[in-house]
C-alpha cells in the first residue's frame, strides 16, 4: 500500500519515559519533513473533532549504541534526511537549547538515543538492518 517506510530506532537501554519522549519528538520531525503524511482530522460519533494522525504506519525498533551509530552512518551515506535525538537533549527545556547541544556533535561522536527516517521501504530496511522490534 505504501512505497515508503517510517522507522524509529531507539537505543535499547533507555528508561520508558525516555523512549516515549524521544519517539514523540522524532515523530514531529518526520511529520514536518512530509506535511502530506498527515491525514484528515478524526471525528467521533458525537461530532467531537480530534487531531489528524499519520496516514502511514510507523515501526519502532531498538538497537544498542553501536548499531544505532551504524544506522545513523548508513542514513547519512545514502542521503536520507532523518530526525535525530542526542542524550544531552533530555536535560534541556526547549528547542533552542536542544539545537545548541545537538550542534556540538558530529556523526562519529553524537550520543544518539534515537533516529527516525522515512524513505523507500527497501532502503529503510537496509539502513535499519541490525535493529530489532522494540519490546
Amino acid at each position: 500500500m505504501f512505497d515508503t517506510k517510517i522507522a524509529f530506532v531507539l537505543r535499547n537501554d533507555l528508561a520508558v519515559w525516555q523512549t516515549l519522549n524521544v519517539t514523540a519528538f522524532l515523530a514531529t520531525g518526520i511529520a514536518a519533513q512530509t506535511p502530506d503524511l498527515v491525514g484528515e482530522p478524526y471525528v467521533d460519533r458525537a461530532g467531537n473533532t480530534f487531531n489528524a494522525l499519520s496516514r502511514q504506519p510507523m515501526i519502532v525498533l531498538a538497537a544498542d549504541q553501536d548499531t544505532l551509530r551504524t544506522i545513523h552512518r548508513r542514513a547519512l551515506d545514502r542521503g536520507v534526511v532523518a530526525s535525530a535525538y542526542v542524550e544531552d537533549m533530555f536535560a534541556t527545556g526547549h528547542d533552542e537549547a536542544n539545537r545548541a547541544v545537538f550542534v556540538q556533535y558530529g556523526p562519529d561522536d553524537a550520543p544518539l538515543v534515537g533516529i527516525a527516517l522515512r524513505a523507500d521501504k527497501k532502503l529503510v530496511d537496509k539502513i535499519t538492518k541490525g535493529a530489532k522490534m522494540h519490546p
